[in-house]
């Protein structure tokens, strides 16, 4: 096998398999594909391994931040300086793709990331609302969520923090024309919103996972392919060297994603 075919065969070939973790990995980075030049703001360590396999390999004009002032490459070496006035003008220009998490999100992708009850008397305070309307309406959004279950993924959130598309659409033009909710990825399987409401479908499977699994482990009925569940994109040999030896070789992505 040459070098060139090495790098595009599975991630089995001649290595231990693709874990959970990895195939989260790929799908976050995937989420990025053909964005261009945007800044991409992964929170968590899976979309943070994914946003800089992405860069290095198939998104070369991802821009990267430490989160702080600096535009940096994939091993952290600073490129350039982004002030947050900068990083500000780059999010209500629709020049970032966000991929931020949920504490609960409902059918339509409206995000909570405020509270847990009655807003008035929460059971739970959570981070609060922060970014999350200013991102959701002024820039591509995705979300991950580490563990799929019915306590994220509700009928309906108790607090609206991040704008799905039925919030939009009722909050009039100015709401939807930067609007955009792209994927959610978990650690069981690949959503987005491309239906004809705009309600979340299922794209993909992860290795292992059944149709019925993510069902139960959801709060609301998703939309099915009625031909079938593809299984999430497998990672290349290239990409899962690039995981295990570049990225994270400590293997933060098994910390957040077990199984």
């Amino acid at each position: 096998m040459t070098a060139e075919a090495a790098d595009r065969a599975p991630a089995g070939t001649g290595a231990p398999p693709a874990t959970r973790a990895e195939y989260c990995v790929i799908a976050c980075a995937d989420a990025w594909r053909g964005d261009g030049e945007v800044l991409a703001s992964p929170m968590g360590a899976v979309p943070s391994i994914g946003a800089r396999l992405a860069r290095l390999t198939f998104a070369p004009d991802l821009l990267l931040t430490d989160g702080e002032a600096l535009i940096v490459g994939p091993d952290g070496t600073p490129e350039g300086w982004l002030p947050y006035r900068q990083h500000l003008t780059m999010v209500t220009g629709g020049r970032r793709h966000v991929m931020m998490g949920a504490s609960q999100l409902d059918r339509f992708g409206n995000q909570n990331i405020s509270c847990i009850g009655d807003w008035h008397r929460p059971d739970r305070q959570l981070l609060g609302a922060r970014g999350a309307p200013v991102n959701t309406l002024n820039n591509p959004v995705s979300y991950w969520v580490p563990k799929h279950s019915r306590r994220v993924f509700v009928e309906h959130v108790d607090m609206i923090c991040g704008v799905g598309y039925d919030s939009a659409a009722t909050a009039g033009p100015s709401a939807r024309r930067h609007h955009g909710l792209r994927r959610v990825v978990t650690d069981l399987a690949v959503l987005d919103f491309a239906t004809p409401d705009h309600s979340m479908r299922l794209v993909s499977l992860h290795p292992g996972v059944t149709v019925e699994q993510v069902r139960a482990a959801t709060g609301f009925t998703l939309a099915v392919a009625q031909d079938g569940v593809p299984s999430t994109r497998e990672p290349t040999a290239a990409e899962l060297r690039l995981i295990r030896e570049v990225i994270d070789p400590a293997g933060a992505r098994n910390r957040e994603v077990r199984g």
